[in-house]
């Protein structure tokens, strides 16, 4: 988890005037000290007139800093949308953006020789691949892209991940309401769902705005992110991430595009796993629920003019998976197939880079251990919606991969992407030799063999209902009785 606090104002600007501007700020009243950290100037956030309300709730903020946040509360009340607001979701990822990542480094548009750069070394790493793997390429184009263009692009697929685990608070909302209660509190439920969806708005695009600064390409966490057909790298994040390796940032930026590339071919030719991924992670998210207790808590002390306490609550996490045979079955399912999607680019790409690249080792290593640990944001997206995207089994899928290559081939291996119950389970992790020499099903001929017999069936007597004892069936489908 992070330890940057959430909040409902805007992030604090970079003064003109470095600390000086910092001091001038602090002493006129503006901005935002460290004494109210979410932004808003709400009665306890300090510094204020306790007698008058308005003094007390934006005495703390200048005249700019004034009219952004009554646009921002005007923007939570009347919000009338889904379990998320996302324009609230996207502007807040856009400024944590502009505010540079953790490590210092501020968000630049990308020059032109940076997208060539990148155009360069995923058509390199294409080239190296082909004989890494026996799918084709899935890149139809390389882009460069920034921060800020990351999130516009993968806003999308949040909105997929999110939505139906925010469903669960919005109803939860209501629901902790006594029933008595609820026809006459009918307005309250309204304003606390649309604040609820404001602050979920609020701290999803503060994740994605900072795992904007940690990224390096549109598959980092496992899923495809970005369009469907499209390598993006993020040259600035390229840089920041190979800074301390003592890696020439050419061998880098390589490493990092065979990763985006790989992953583009297995998206692109296995048509079946993105909803099979997408359908995990939501199996899973039906099985979490709510801490009821904790939001009745924060329900029961309501105070319309602080929202900061259910914004904390949401920080603070509020889902607990349910401990039953389903859930755990949904969490194996999720872990394994984040786990062979992973392990498979990761033996793919080092079949690859090993022969040409002299890092090849100390790269892999590192991303390994990126994967497994994740980033502050992916912390803070674990806390929100009760999930890590992390491959726990990498380094065992790994293995089992680069053993099925050893003993089936590249075209043997990459087979069992044919069809879901071809690929290996959670047990077979923990057995990949058994795996590995265990005689697998065949089902391209089962597919062809029904595939045919729905073409066949189409304009051919349906031999299977024979009502009437002669061997012919019924034409058209029609029975006896109806003609």
């Amino acid at each position: 988890m992070s330890d940057t606090p959430f909040g409902f104002g805007l992030p604090p600007e970079e003064p003109e005037n470095g600390d000086e501007g910092k001091k001038k700020d602090q002493q006129s009243g503006g901005g935002q000290g460290p004494a109210n950290p979410s932004g808003f100037g709400f009665p306890g956030a300090g510094g204020a007139d306790a007698d008058n309300p308005l003094a007390a709730m934006f005495g703390s903020l200048n005249p700019t800093d004034l009219g952004a946040a009554f646009q921002q509360l005007g923007q939570m009340l009347s919000y009338e949308g889904g379990p998320v607001n996302w324009d609230m979701a996207k502007q807040i990822a856009r400024q944590t953006v502009s505010q540079g990542a953790p490590n210092g480094t501020k968000d630049a548009s990308v020059s032109s020789g940076e997208r060539s750069a990148v155009e360069e070394a995923v058509r390199l790493a294409d080239l190296w691949l082909d004989g890494a793997t026996s799918l084709p390429s899935g890149a139809g184009s390389a882009v460069a892209w920034s921060r800020a263009e990351w999130v516009e692009a993968t806003l999308p697929v949040w909105k997929e991940l999110v939505d139906p685990v925010a469903e669960r608070v919005g109803t939860a909302m209501g629901d902790v309401l006594p029933e008595e209660m609820q026809a006459m509190a009918g307005p309250l439920i309204g304003m606390m769902r649309s604040m609820g969806g404001a602050m979920f708005g609020t701290q999803i695009g503060q994740a994605v705005g900072m795992l904007a600064g940690e990224v390096v390409g549109s598959t980092d966490i496992g899923l495809p992110l970005g369009p469907a057909g499209k390598a993006a790298l993020l040259p600035l994040n390229i840089e920041a991430f190979g800074k301390d390796l003592g890696v020439p940032k050419e061998e880098v930026r390589l490493y990092l595009a065979l990763r985006e590339a790989a992953h583009q071919r297995l998206f692109a030719h296995v048509p079946w796993l993105r909803s099979h991924l997408f359908g995990a992670v939501e199996g899973y998210a039906r099985g979490i629920k709510v801490d009821t207790a904790k939001l009745e808590d924060v329900v029961g002390q309501f105070d319309p003019q602080n929202p900061e306490e259910l914004q904390q609550a949401l920080q603070q996490g509020m889902f607990q998976p349910e401990d039953t045979p389903e859930q755990k079955a949904a969490l194996a399912r999720l872990e394994t197939a984040l786990a062979l999607v992973e392990g498979w680019v990761d033996a793919v790409v080092h079949s690859a880079a090993k022969p040409r690249l002299a890092s090849a080792d100390a790269l892999r290593e590192t991303l390994r251990r990126r994967r497994a640990t994740g980033g502050p944001a992916e912390q803070t997206f674990a806390t929100l919606i009760g999930l890590e995207l992390r491959p726990r089994r990498l380094r065992d899928a790994s293995r089992l991969w680069a053993s099925l290559t050893d003993a089936r081939g590249v075209d043997g291996r990459d087979g069992l992407w044919a069809h879901p119950d071809m690929l290996p389970t959670a047990s077979d992790l923990d057995d990949p030799d058994g795996f590995v020499h265990r005689e697998q099903l065949d089902f391209s001929e089962l597919d062809k063999m029904l595939g045919e017999a729905a073409t066949g069936s189409a304009g051919q007597p349906d031999l299977k209902k024979d009502t009437d004892g002669d061997g012919k069936g019924s034409e058209g489908g029609k029975d006896d009785e109806t003609e």
